[in-house]
């Protein structure tokens, strides 16, 4: 689909867009004299992704803003102008003919498809309009026999923090329950104790910090303060549909925190410090306590790692960990088949198989057949040129995410065979190739589940003949 204009002046106007492709330009100088040049990239309010080489800085010195000043400032331009349109992000694509005339297109946004990464190609395709992966869907298991750890202590709790913060100000029971209504959750007892002793406001330590550090030590970790708790459900733990796809949560017979992406049980209340959340569980695994403190890491969208049986056992260091000794051995529900990893198809499949990678493989191209008909199989990606007949994958009927190569998806929707239990697909293209086709496929899948489609805006200038 093409539309001549966008409804914002600035985001339409070539001249908006000039300085950005002079420099793409200029890198193509050589090439640019003979023949026309294509040049691609996408500009998002946060960042950019322009195939630019930046100059090293000179030995001995690091890189200074000054470097990419030219850079920076043609990127703002159009920034400026996103931010104006209310336009995210939108990526775009240029043929520059040698005498200077330009053609320029602009592709997106859409609201069906998620930005891409480093390059101007669309990311994911949501084909079912707010569904999510599955492991973001799942809610933890039940855990009747659950029950505070024999260490939770309200009493020495309460006595060890007013000795270790004795000028602290502490929250009233009309905050902690108003803290208990916004949250929708009763707070455990642990959790009340603690916002009794100090409310942990940056203002009632006037600007503070040796008192504020101070506080930490004695607390165990950055407290949050009532306003800022926050329940870590699945919807706090945003993770792309690519990414989100090829995870699994799975919780061991023997756990004590349940692999969850996030959970209405997971009160978080502090930081350790390094960006990674603490909270109280209230949904324990199967050999857990209810009330345990649990970590997020930042660097991971599923599961948490015990940290203490109790609030109390983390305000006196005892801190807690997972048992050790032998663990069932379980194939793993996450299965990724490359020259690294897995050495064929039949080595990943078994009944329980949730995901399956195919990557960069230097073998004959593989088959599908060993993983037809597994119950559990919800999500393939295929590296281009890997799977030996696409059509094959008309036999996987319980996918909801399908990542292949532009090929491969012109062969499935030529034969009328793309899965129609898609909740969301992919195209994996590479680098700065050409975007265009792939946009058309994109379009081509999201026309199958009457998407909005990624428009292409068409803007004409004239960059001149170069120097």
């Amino acid at each position: 689909m093409v539309d001549q204009r966008l409804s914002t002046a600035s985001i339409s106007d070539f001249a908006t867009w000039e300085p950005v492709l002079r420099l793409l330009l200029a890198e193509q100088a050589q090439e640019h004299a003979a023949r026309s040049v294509r040049v691609a990239g996408r500009i998002g309010r946060g960042g950019w992704s322009l195939a630019l080489t930046r100059r090293m800085p000179p030995p001995g010195r690091a890189a200074q803003v000054e470097d990419m000043r030219e850079e920076t400032d043609a990127v703002k331009r159009v920034q400026s102008a996103l931010a104006d349109a209310g336009v995210d992000d939108v990526s775009f694509t240029a043929e520059i003919h040698p005498a200077g005339k330009t053609v320029l297109r602009l592709l997106g946004p859409s609201p069906a498809v998620e930005p891409g990464i480093g390059t101007p190609h669309p990311g994911a395709l949501i084909l079912v309009d707010g569904y999510l992966p599955e492991p973001w869907r799942r809610l933890p298991e039940p855990a009747p026999g659950a029950a505070p750890a024999p260490s939770a202590d309200l009493e020495l709790l309460e006595r060890t923090l007013r000795e270790r913060l004795p000028h602290a100000i502490g929250a009233t029971e009309e905050e902690i329950a108003a803290a208990e209504a916004r949250l929708g959750v009763a707070l455990p007892d642990e959790l009340k104790v603690l916002y009794r002793v100090t409310r942990a406001r940056w203002e009632d330590l006037g600007d503070d910090y040796e008192a504020a550090i101070r506080d930490c030590a004695a607390v165990g970790c950055e407290l949050f303060d009532l306003d800022s708790l926050y329940i870590a459900d699945a919807a706090s733990r945003h993770c792309r549909w690519e990414f989100a796809a090829m995870e699994a949560v799975v919780t061991r017979p023997d756990a004590m925190v349940q692999g969850l992406v996030g959970s209405p049980g997971w009160i978080a209340f502090g930081d350790n410090g390094g960006g990674n959340q603490l909270a109280v569980d209230l949904t324990p695994g199967p050999r857990g306590h209810t009330g345990q403190v649990i970590m997020l890491s930042h660097e991971e969208s599923v599961g948490a790692a015990l940290v203490a049986d109790s609030l109390t056992d983390l305000v006196l260091g005892r801190l807690g960990a997972e048992p050790g000794g032998p663990r069932e051995q379980r194939p793993p529900a996450v299965a990724r088949v490359n020259i690294a990893r897995l050495p064929s198809i039949q080595a990943a499949a078994h009944p329980g198989l949730e995901a399956l990678s195919i990557g960069v493989w230097d073998g004959a191209p593989l088959s599908l057949a060993p993983v037809t008909g597994l119950p559990r199989l919800r999500t393939l990606t295929a590296y281009p040129g890997t799977l030996a007949d696409p059509l094959e994958i008309a036999q996987l009927t319980g996918l909801e995410f399908l990542e292949l190569g532009p090929e491969d998806w012109r062969v499935l929707l030529d034969a009328g065979a793309v899965p129609r239990s898609l909740s969301a697909a992919s195209i994996e293209a590479h680098g700065y190739q050409d975007a265009l086709p792939i946009v058309a496929i994109a379009n081509e899948i999201l026309a199958l589940w009457d998407r909005p489609q990624i428009i292409q805006t068409v803007l004409e200038g004239d960059l001149g003949t170069p120097a």
